[in-house]
């Protein structure tokens, strides 16, 4: 069983994708790297998926779906972030209602960063195709007000990324796939 945590890799035009999915990218590998620098072995497997091609369509994404599809029901969530590494306020989700329940519960470990909101839907290109046929889906919330300051331009550098903003995104993203990976059953479907 798998709980999958992403950002895409691939830059668009002008800037070097720092922010639009770098960001993404670098709280997926941290959670990762944090749960297991902390020792901590849950029951589930957690996937680190560094996608391409979502500026082109999601073709890296529609591949991963393709070879891995036959094993859906064994994904437990899906989790994408592609809206920046700015302060984050919460989780996007889609799942059924069970579910949403037990993830408002796991976002109330976030209390003392203050980051505990859960919103009606996950976005996500990459985590799309999963959703429709079922899977429940996470999507990181943050503060979007300069988002498109640096979107798609030459100022998507890495002077946008603010190292306390990013490991609170970081520490949103090592809480939830933790935890979700480390119950005793999946997410209701």
């Amino acid at each position: 069983q798998i709980v999958l945590v992403s950002g895409h890799l691939d830059s668009w035009d002008v800037g070097q994708g720092a922010m639009d999915d770098g960001g993404g990218a670098f709280i997926s590998w941290e959670a990762l790297s944090l749960i297991k620098d902390l020792g901590l072995r849950p029951k589930r497997t957690l996937r680190l998926v560094l996608w391409t091609g979502e500026e082109q369509g999601g073709i890296g994404a529609k591949q991963y779906y393709q070879l891995h599809k036959e094993n859906i029901s064994n994904f437990d969530i899906v989790m994408e972030s592609d809206e920046g590494t700015f302060k984050p306020s919460g989780l996007g989700f889609t799942g059924t209602a069970k579910a949403r329940d037990i993830v408002k519960e796991i976002m109330t470990l976030l209390q003392p960063i203050n980051v505990t909101d859960v919103y009606d839907t996950a976005d996500g290109t990459d985590i799309r195709d999963w959703m429709r046929d079922g899977v429940p889906g996470a999507s990181l919330r943050d503060d979007l007000s300069k988002y498109f300051w640096f979107h798609h331009s030459h100022g998507d550098t890495m002077t946008v990324q603010d190292p306390n903003q990013m490991n609170l995104c970081a520490a949103v993203w090592t809480v939830v796939s933790y935890v979700i990976a480390d119950m005793e059953e999946m997410l209701p479907r």
